[in-house]
This record gives C-alpha cells, structure tokens and sequence, in this order.
C-alpha cells in the first residue's frame, strides 16, 4: 500500500478494520451492475484481511477531476435501464430515493462496488477508498455531502463508518496522495 493509505488503516480502530493487511490487488476492477451494458469500472480493487476477516476495498483515484454527473444530469436522460441502476444502488447502499439530485453518480457506484465485492468474498467490511492527488482537494465538497447522506461529517484521513443497512459495513475514507507523484 502507498504509504498514506498503509497509515489511514494502521489508525483504524473499527474491530472490523483492526490489523488490515492487503491480500490481491486488481487495477481498473470491472463490478457487473444490472440495469446497463457498461459496469463500473473501479480504479484498484483491493481485497484485504483484519482480526475480523476479509475487508473489501474499492479505490477512487483522483487528481482534478470531478466525480462525473450528478444524480440529476445522468438521470437526465433516464432509460428504464438507469432508473433500474439506481434503484439497485439505492437498496445496496440503504438509502431512500428523493435525495439531493446534485450530487455524484460515481460515488454511488463506487460505494455500491465495494459492498457488492465484500458480498462476494463474505468480507467482513467493505471500503470506499478515495485517493486523491489534487493540491486543491478538488471533489472534497461532492464527498462530503455523500458521506452526509449516512450521518457522517467527513473527515480526511480517516476510515469512517457509513451507518445504512448494508449488507456488508461500509466505510469510506479520503486520503490525500502524495503530489510528488503528479510530476513524475
């Protein structure tokens, strides 16, 4: 693991995240989603283990880039496919529809990813990891008010729980990456 993400885990105090060490990593992870042709495709999916078992870990790399589309804009355009996506990601993540419309889609999915990965390898916890390389923090807001929609006041470098009725826990984190790296 980079450094700073080896750290965000080793300060873990979750029972569920105690003692996390990687196993596999996978880049640019394809998640099967119903409801549409494409899946989502993850930057690094890291499958771990802690005290408490396996931990599922769906990593968001980002510079300046944003999240993509809000909820509004890529319903937009809404097929009886996407109104099926968001359905399906609404149950796997325990929310209610008739949320705020502006914010991400990709987060949803990203989230989503890991708890339906965590299913697969009956992880005891699943994690949505953003690493982020941007000196501005740019997608920090559209983060922030995801987390909201759990309870949670983000914080960064830091693994959060989302409260939900998950079928796996999830959690969240945002870790800032080192931007030496950005000029390599």
């Amino acid at each position: 693991l980079p450094p700073e993400v080896e750290k965000v885990f080793a300060y873990a105090t979750d029972p569920l995240l105690v003692e996390f060490s990687p196993v596999l990593a996978v880049p640019e992870f394809k998640v099967p989603l119903p409801g549409g042709e494409r899946p989502s495709q993850n930057d690094i999916f890291v499958l771990g283990r802690s005290k408490a078992g396996p931990v599922a870990v769906m990593v968001e790399g980002k510079v300046s880039e944003s999240f993509g589309p809000t909820i509004a804009e890529w319903r937009s355009e809404a097929s009886p496919g996407k109104e099926e996506r968001f359905s399906f990601l609404l149950r796997t993540l325990g929310l209610a529809d008739g949320m705020n419309t502006a914010l991400r889609y990709q987060l949803f999915h990203r989230a989503a990813s890991a708890i339906l990965e965590g299913e697969r390898y009956r992880a005891a916890a699943a994690v949505m990891l953003v690493h982020s390389f941007s000196e501005r923090r740019a997608g920090w807001r559209d983060y922030e008010a995801f987390l909201q929609l759990f309870g949670v006041r983000a914080q960064a470098e830091v693994i959060q729980r989302l409260s939900g009725a998950q079928s796996v826990p999830l959690f969240a984190a945002w870790v800032p990456g080192d931007c030496k790296f950005l000029n390599a």
